[in-house]
Formats: C-alpha cells, sequence, structure tokens
C-alpha cells in the first residue's frame, strides 16, 4: 500500500511538472545570414598594343553596355585590293575587343561601292570565329561612293528587328561606323540626320583623300568625338584602341556613383542594391535594416486562469493526501508494534 501511495504521487509530480513545462516553451527562431557583398569595380584607362590579326586568337574584354553595331565599309574603286584587306583586319580586331553575343553586342557589315552589299546581318553570327570568317570573306565592289544609299539600306535592312537588332524597349545602343577614304556621290546630310533621328549614334572614319565636310554632315556630335581621321589604310587598326575606349570604356558605376551599398551597370547607367538584410530606400540610393516584426502570441487569460485553478487544486488536493499518508503511516508503524509484541 505504501508503495502504490509513493506511485500515485510521483504520477501527480509528473502531470504537474509536464504542465508547466507546456506553459512556458522556447522556440529557436531561424538564424538570419546576412552576407557581406563587395564589388571591387576597376578601370582601366590604358590603351592595349597595337597588333595585327591573329585569327585563331580572340579576346573578350569589353564588358560594358551591349550594342547594335554595323559598320558601313567603302570599297569602291579608290581602294586597292591590299587597303581593303587592311579594313577586314581593322573589322576583325575591332571584333575581338568586343563583347560579342546574342545577349551582348550584335554586329553587322554593310559593304559599298555603286551599289550596297549586306555582308551579313545582326542575326547572323553571335560568336566571334564565325564573325571574323564571315569578315574574311568579304570581297570589294570597285566602281563609284553612294555613301549615302549605304546609310539608308543600313538604317532601313540592317537595323531592324527583322535583321536581329533589338527593340527600343530594350534600350540597347545602336551604332554605326563608316569607312570611307572619298567623297559621297550622293547627298549625305539629309539622310545621316534621319539616321541620328531615329537613334543611331554615327562614328565617321575618313582615310587618306576622304571629305572632312562630309565626315562631319554624316557624324553623331560632339564631332571631336565622331569624327576620325587617317592618313593611309595602312594605319587604319591603330584606331582599334580608339573605338575600344569609346564602346567599351563606359562604366558608369566605375565613374562615379551615389549609392550606399552596391552600384549595377545597366547599359549606359547604372542603379543602385543593397546587400541582403537591407532594404532600398525611397531615394532609390539609401539602405536601411529591414525591420522584423516580432510575433507575440498572447493566450486567452480565461484559459491561464483556468490553469492556475486547476494547479492549485492540484496542489491542495497533494498536500491533502500526503497529510493523510502520514497518518496511515502512524497507523500501520502502531498496528505493526502490536503484532511485534504479540
Amino acid at each position: 500500500m505504501h508503495i502504490r501511495m509513493k506511485s500515485f504521487l510521483w504520477s501527480l509530480l509528473s502531470l504537474l511538472l509536464s504542465d508547466v513545462l507546456a506553459t512556458y516553451h522556447i522556440s529557436a527562431g531561424d538564424p538570419q545570414l546576412i552576407a557581406a557583398q563587395s564589388y571591387a569595380q576597376t578601370r582601366n584607362n590604358g590603351r592595349p598594343p597595337f597588333r595585327t590579326l591573329d585569327p585563331s586568337k580572340t579576346d573578350s574584354q569589353c564588358r560594358s553596355r551591349p550594342l547594335d553595331l554595323v559598320f558601313i565599309i567603302d570599297s569602291s574603286r579608290s581602294v586597292r585590293p591590299g587597303e581593303f584587306e587592311k579594313v577586314k583586319i581593322f573589322l576583325a580586331d575591332m571584333v575581338d575587343t568586343l563583347d560579342v553575343g546574342s545577349d551582348a553586342t550584335r554586329v553587322a557589315v554593310v559593304n559599298y561601292a555603286s551599289t550596297v552589299t549586306i555582308e551579313f546581318l545582326l542575326k547572323s553570327h553571335f560568336n566571334k570565329p564565325d564573325m571574323k570568317k564571315a569578315i574574311s570573306r568579304i570581297e570589294p565592289l570597285a566602281a563609284g561612293t553612294m555613301t549615302g544609299l549605304a546609310i539608308k539600306t543600313a538604317v532601313n535592312e540592317a537595323f531592324t528587328e527583322q535583321s536581329g537588332a533589338r527593340p527600343r524597349s530594350r534600350k540597347i545602343s545602336k551604332v554605326a561606323i563608316i569607312v570611307t577614304d572619298g567623297r559621297p556621290q550622293d547627298q549625305v546630310e539629309e539622310v545621316s540626320a534621319a539616321a541620328r533621328a531615329s537613334g543611331i549614334e554615327i562614328y565617321a572614319v575618313g582615310v587618306d583623300r576622304a571629305d572632312m565636310r562630309s565626315l562631319q554632315l554624316m557624324a553623331s556630335i560632339p564631332l571631336d568625338d565622331h569624327v576620325f581621321y587617317v592618313e593611309t589604310y595602312g594605319v587604319i587598326e591603330k584606331l582599334t584602341s580608339k573605338f575600344r575606349e569609346t564602346l567599351c570604356g563606359l562604366d558608369p558605376c566605375a565613374m562615379g556613383h551615389d549609392c550606399e551599398h552596391i552600384c549595377v551597370n545597366s547599359n549606359a547607367s547604372y542603379y543602385c542594391h543593397c546587400r541582403i538584410g537591407y532594404i532600398l530606400n525611397a531615394d532609390k540610393k539609401t539602405c536601411s535594416p529591414k525591420q522584423v516584426k516580432a510575433v507575440v502570441v498572447v493566450e486567452d487569460p480565461c484559459k491561464c486562469e483556468a490553469r492556475l485553478a486547476f494547479q492549485k487544486r492540484t496542489q491542495a488536493a497533494i498536500q491533502q493526501l500526503t497529510a493523510k499518508l502520514v497518518v496511515v503511516s502512524g497507523r500501520i508503524e502502531r498496528l505493526e508494534n502490536m503484532l511485534a509484541r504479540a
């Protein structure tokens, strides 16, 4: 009996302990991991060394804005075969400096003399080896110099979405580089103005006997940045480094930004981003810590009162049982003594 009473008391104590532990529970929340991000943005302002084309070698060092780039090259009779080969080396060298791809810079070539031929479109080649092979197969057209017609053809046929140009909504820069050594035999002023008005940035490269006034009429402003002149085709490839700086040197973040955390280049502009655990403020520049909302669970006060009342009743019952156990134990002890004397 004594043993059974002890077992009963232990059961009651276990019930009380489990009830108390159930009331005061602690849950471990997931730790917030804050990954520190740092962007080292550097810009190489040095010019690359001049070189001749190695067909087996490609460079990919232009990592800024993507372009829809169209070369418009003069292959009239005044351009000798050896000189035209220099033009093709210049084009191939330019391809080497660009980040070419379907989502990067796309390239097309328009060849002209008295007639105009589109050698390949913006959608034709998305890797450098194929593009350079296509350039190596270009042949001179000879005869006259219809530069205005070439520009118009480029606008109407090469810079179209059907030919591989990205839609305006993508905000991809459209650039034309014209290479010529003579005076146009048609009008270039109006067609060039229309091309620029449509959003095409025009660079004019004059060689040897090129007419400077015509170059200025074709090019975008400021003219100092868009008109180039070289004395012979033998040195035209030296312009590669200049165009590399012009087309690939744009790094808005490296040029200066006011982002508190991270600057992200976006075409010719940039936007700000915050590190993990922060949100971008309304000024789109500064960041603030994310506010973690604390969830406080409020129990029903009635349930709490009921639990406390139950605990009090249980404790009172235990005390009563303990008192009775003491009395019973005393009686048992006296009975044992009586039995021992008998």
